[in-house]
């Protein structure tokens, strides 16, 4: 139902301030613009008759005292008080001419000076014309003086402050009169008069107010009333409806017989519930909602605003009803009126939003808002009942190469049939729904039978290890799990989250495709990571980064041809931190960009301390390499340092081409464009990086160490796997190098093998900038 709405007028104060009163305050309500039309309307009258009632006394003044002290001076007296009252009422009447609205202050400041001047012509007849005749009618006089000011008392102003300036003066004046003739009693009952006039004059003011704001405030709410019928006349959503005693309809307007769907006269004397009830009339079966309405009806309850299913021609609907109860004069019921409104549409939408604000719109799982509300249900379950509940936190492995790779459509429906299978697995008490991007949550309501916990998630793992096809491709993801049981692993829904979502960290870091269950030594693992980032953040202001060299040696003269720069930590926090534990953590702060900026420029340094013939090598990251303008970063490390462009190697892993191949093929082209060379690390242990092999002209193909291992013990496919790189890459003219070589016989094996550099333990472990040196020192001495 449309709700109109208006501001109401100001309301009355129950005591009017004095400042208030006496026109003194910036009070909205007594704004000019507010009550002047009332007050200006009145004041021409109220002038004239001020006027002529002044006119009358100065007549019978002027007879009483001409004959005792002559017409020059009473004439001169009425003269100048006609002249005052006459600048008076003109200063009225400007207030009273539209006009004049502007200047107010100054026109009121007038009224005050001209009250003034009126008053201190009375007091100077008053003190002078009883002196003049010897005292002759000083108490006729006085008692002019007194009536003056009683009638000033209820004379209208819109000045209220130049009448009681008026009184007081007057009141002064006779106190004065009284007090040079040592008539102290009636000196003092002045006072008492003067008193009683200026505060009657005050309360007469605070009358008059009062009751013009009230009619004012009562004009604003007949207004607002009569804007509001308007509107909602005009208002085709709103309809008005009325009942008698028996509940049948009476009196219907258009409006509401539109919206039943039928004639005035079809419905005309119909019960409302017949109407509305729809196929459910004949067999009493009505919705909810409807039982509510007749039982309201039946007790003749006020009611606003509730909502009622119908049955209109068929077709249903949700109305807004609301209504009163009517009487008549001698309280006797006559039955019902109100108004209603058809709200299906709305109800629509509101039903939409609270389905949307619950569930995921891609997966149609429960999201993150529902999920955590069935996690506390299970808590408090738990709690009461002495039971277990867990929470299992689902993620896909590879998930992100198949987004990145196939595009975020093929992502999508991914996650729809994971989704499914998710919930094809799910039982009584448990529920699935999505976190977000690939990570999903399973909440068991019920968890104390043995093994509940591990079996759903190996069962999880299973399916979602399965292979998926989706236009055209064949997808292999897995899963890992991470589970928390409460309320042993924590009491409240954030706790149980976060120590979860800490067994699923572990999980993944082992690997992923397994199940693992959070344990409390998960927290101090946590909080190192966290201490350990908060370090590496520094690492690199406090200078606690150093680069340390392995050499790479030619297969047959084992001469070093290469140097491969390896980035070593000693924490002041920590102490040596090793590679495999900070590098990890810095590609996922995306702390491996400013690190791997340091590298390139210090590997240059010191290749410069090199003879000219020796390369340097610069693992660089994904995240790295990925970042606008890389190569702009190796221009500018390069002429820096003066290092020749085709002394620097930059080695990437195959997994560059699964974060986004474009943007890596470029990235490496241009640093090629330069002069560099690119090698290929870690060939074979990742994803098939053939096709990019053919696109792009590496200079060098790295065999991993596991295969140099497996050869060593004869494992035939390890042997088949080195002889197959080697051949395609003298067929596309690269080089090989071969990784973890620790002996003698693994390096003999090598060369025979056709492998062009060696790298590994046997020739050499990393070392610092000094001691790779020290290796061109002894190689010159040993040719000496």
């Amino acid at each position: 139902m449309v709700k109109l709405r208006a501001s109401p007028p100001p309301a009355l104060p129950a005591d009017l301030p004095i400042a208030d009163v006496l026109g003194l305050s910036r009070n909205p309500a007594f704004d000019p613009a507010r009550l002047r039309g009332d007050e200006f309307s009145e004041l021409a009258r109220a002038s004239r008759n001020r006027m002529l009632a002044n006119a009358l006394v100065i007549v019978f003044v002027a007879s009483v005292f001409i004959p005792l002290i002559g017409w020059l001076i009473v004439g001169l007296w009425a003269g100048a008080l006609a002249i005052v009252l006459t600048k008076s009422r003109q200063t009225d009447m400007m207030l009273v001419d539209p006009g004049s609205y502007g200047p107010h202050a100054t026109l009121a400041h007038l009224q005050n000076l001209y009250a003034v001047a009126s008053a201190l012509c009375w007091v100077t007849a008053l003190l002078l014309f009883p002196w003049l005749a010897d005292g002759a009618q000083a108490t006729m006089l006085l008692l002019v003086v007194m009536s003056i000011m009683i009638g000033s008392t209820f004379v209208f102003s819109t000045s209220p402050l130049s009448v009681l300036i008026y009184i007081s003066i007057l009141g002064s004046g006779a106190m004065l009169s009284l007090g040079l003739e040592a008539q102290w009693h009636a000196m003092s009952g002045m006072t008492l008069f003067t008193i009683t006039s200026l505060v009657a004059t005050i309360q007469v003011r605070t009358i008059f107010l009062k009751g013009r704001l009230a009619e004012a405030s009562l004009v604003e709410k007949e207004a607002v009333v009569s804007m509001l019928l308007r509107e909602f006349e005009e208002n085709e959503a709103d309809w008005l409806w009325e009942i008698d005693p028996a509940r049948k309809l009476r009196a219907v307007s258009p409006r509401f017989a539109f919206a039943l769907g039928r004639s005035q006269a079809d419905i005309e004397g119909k019960p409302l519930l017949e109407m509305v009830a729809g196929q459910t009339w004949a067999s009493g079966q009505f919705p909810p909602s409807l039982h509510d309405l007749a039982e309201r009806l039946k007790n003749r309850e006020n009611f606003s605003n509730i909502l009622v299913q119908v049955s209109i021609l068929g077709e249903e609907r949700w109305w807004e009803l609301s209504g009163t109860p009517m009487r008549d004069d001698q309280g006797r019921f006559t039955g019902y009126r109100g108004v209603g409104s058809d709200v299906t549409e709305q109800r629509k939408s509101s039903e939409k939003i609270a389905y949307l604000a619950r569930y995921d719109t891609l997966t149609q799982l429960p999201n993150r808002l529902q999920l955590t509300e069935a996690l506390g249900e299970a808590l408090r379950y738990a709690a009461q009942w002495r039971t277990r509940c867990a929470l299992l936190m689902v993620d896909l492995d590879r998930f992100k190469a198949v987004n990145d790779s196939l595009g975020h459509m093929t992502g999508d429906k991914l996650l729809a049939q994971v989704s499914a299978r998710l919930q094809s697995l799910m039982g009584e008490n448990q529920l699935c729904g999505r976190l977000g991007g690939d990570e999903f949550a399973i909440v068991i309501r019920e968890a104390s039978a043995p093994g509940v916990i591990g079996d759903l998630a190996q069962r999880v793992i299973e399916r979602l290890s399965e292979p998926y096809q989706i236009d055209h491709h064949t997808l292999y993801v897995g899963a890992s799990v991470g589970s928390a049981e409460g309320p042993r692993d924590g009491i409240t829904v954030e706790e149980m989250m976060r120590n979860a979502d800490l067994a699923l960290y572990r999980a993944k870091d082992s690997g992923g495709g397994d199940h693992c269950v959070f344990e409390p030594v998960l927290h101090a693992s946590a909080e190192e990571r966290r201490q350990l980032e908060v370090s590496l953040r520094k690492a690199l202001s406090l200078d606690e980064m150093v680069l340390h060299y392995q050499p790479v040696v030619d297969a047959r003269s084992h001469a070093v041809v290469s140097f491969e720069a390896l980035v070593r930590w000693n924490s002041a926090d920590h102490g040596f931190v090793s590679p495999a534990k900070f590098i990890p953590l810095a590609e996922d702060t995306r702390l491996i960009v400013p690190i791997g900026q340091w590298v390139i420029r210090k590997a240059c340094e010191e290749a410069r301390h090199w003879p000219d013939h020796i390369k340097v090598n610069v693992n660089v990251s994904p995240e790295q390499l990925l970042e606008p303008g890389f190569h702009e970063e190796v221009v500018q490390a390069l002429a820096a340092t003066g290092l020749r462009p085709d002394r620097l190697e930059v080695e990437v892993t195959e997994s560059i081409f699964l974060r986004d191949a474009s943007i890596a093929r470029s990235a490496l082209e241009q640093v090629m464009a330069l002069g560099c060379s690119v090698a290929l690390d870690d060939f074979g242990t990742g994803y098939s990086s053939l096709g990019y092999l053919r696109k792009l002209k590496f200079s060098t193909i790295k065999v991993d160490r596991t295969f140099v291992q497996g050869a060593a013990q004869d494992s035939a496919e390890s042997l088949a796997i080195i002889n197959a790189v080697v051949a395609m890459a003298k067929s596309l003219k690269m080089t090989t190098t071969a990784e973890g070589v620790e002996t003698a016989e693994e390096a003999e094996l090598i060369r025979n093998l056709g492998c062009d550099k060696i790298q590994g333990f046997y020739f050499g472990r990393p070392m610092p900038a000094e001691d790779a040196r020290k290796l061109f020192h002894i190689a010159r001495e040993l040719r000496a």
